[in-house]
């Protein structure tokens, strides 16, 4: 048996946003354990106009590197849930996945100024050390949900 992975991802919608928030989370699951999962968080819109996100991040336990858990999970779980990639990066989307962590290494500085993405995070990882600027990760939720307006939305995935 490989090693398993601890991948902690953050998905967004703001198409029929409650639907694909938990049909992405029932398919992810196909490819690993399910491990934690934090409140749907919702949010404006960012960089465009556009209705409301919804946000969440689960750990998933998975025995796909890093590369293979995009291509083999990732981007199909994106095309089945109608997912359309356009150059407007900020376009209304049914479905986003990305890897925050892997392995507890981050994959992107982008993710530590969003407040979407840290705040579900800081749910499921509070220990977490913000690898830019070293306050917990808590601090930078903390810090960041000031400057934006997010409400929990704890119904939307209550059953998992």
């Amino acid at each position: 048996m490989s090693d398993l992975h601890q991948a902690f991802l953050s998905l967004g919608s703001n198409i029929e946003p409650v639907k694909n928030l938990v049909k992405a989370i029932e398919l992810l699951q196909k490819y690993g354990k399910l491990e934690k999962i934090s409140n749907a968080w919702e949010s404006e819109s960012v960089g465009a106009e556009g209705p409301n996100y919804l946000n969440a991040c689960v750990l998933l336990v998975t025995p796909f590197g890093q590369l293979e858990l995009k291509e083999r999970a990732l981007l199909p779980i994106e095309t089945e849930l109608g997912r359309q990639r356009s150059a407007d990066k900020f376009a209304p989307r049914t479905i986003d996945i990305d890897i925050v962590l892997f392995n507890n290494k981050s994959c992107d500085d982008k993710y530590w100024e969003q407040a979407f993405v840290v705040v579900p995070l800081a749910e499921i990882h509070p220990g977490y050390q913000n690898p830019l600027t070293r306050e917990s990760i808590i601090e930078t939720a903390t810090r960041l949900r000031r400057k934006v307006w997010m409400e929990t939305r704890s119904e939307v995935l209550s059953r998992f």
